[in-house]
């Protein structure tokens, strides 16, 4: 059977009728702000205590947006005749956001979870030299990252913990076995 002629035309006309009847959803940027999921990729934030300057993060950056400078300090022995310990420390954290790509790559490499994703999207500025954020303006934008997501509940415990648990139960049993010894020592 041969379509009836304008069926096409139709039909288009009733998908732009119905358009035509919705209620607008734009949502007016400056003045309201938008619903974003809470793991949106925003603005990188720094926890400077966790960075041990290893320097992953800026030899990963496919972008070498970010900018690492550091100095060795040496650190007394913890007990007396030990040896002296030295230590990276970190005298320069930047992160160029005018190259970077927003890869994630910087933060998914980072052994001690030093580097977070923030939210916040609204840093633009009027000049592009503007746009390398030193460390303490990427210490501002760890407040805006949110908490992780709650375990599930059904999960099973974390081998770490359970460990743990296991090690504090046989202390306190042999403990138990025991009562009255630790006076006579």
């Amino acid at each position: 059977m041969a379509p009836i002629p304008g069926s096409g035309l139709a039909k288009g006309l009733a998908v732009t009728l119905r358009t035509m009847t919705r209620k607008s959803v734009t949502e007016h940027y400056p003045d309201t702000q938008p619903e974003l999921p809470p793991r949106t990729r925003g603005v990188i934030g720094l926890f400077e205590e966790n960075c041990t300057v290893c320097m992953l993060c800026a030899r990963e950056c496919p972008d070498w947006c970010i900018y690492i400078d550091s100095h060795k300090e040496t650190v007394p022995a913890a007990t007396p005749g030990g040896r002296e310990r030295s230590r990276n420390v970190l005298d320069r954290f930047a992160i160029d956001f005018s190259l970077c790509m927003y890869c994630g790559i910087c933060i998914e490499v980072c052994p001690f979870d030093a580097l977070f994703w923030s939210p916040e999207f609204e840093y633009s500025e009027t000049d592009i030299r503007d746009l390398t954020h030193e460390r303490d303006k990427l210490r501002e934008w760890m407040w805006t990252v949110p908490a992780p997501p709650a375990l599930d509940p059904a999960a099973e415990e974390p081998k770490e913990l359970a460990a743990a648990r296991k090690n504090a139960e046989k202390l306190a049993a042999q403990q138990t076995d025991r009562p009255g010894q630790e006076g006579r020592e």
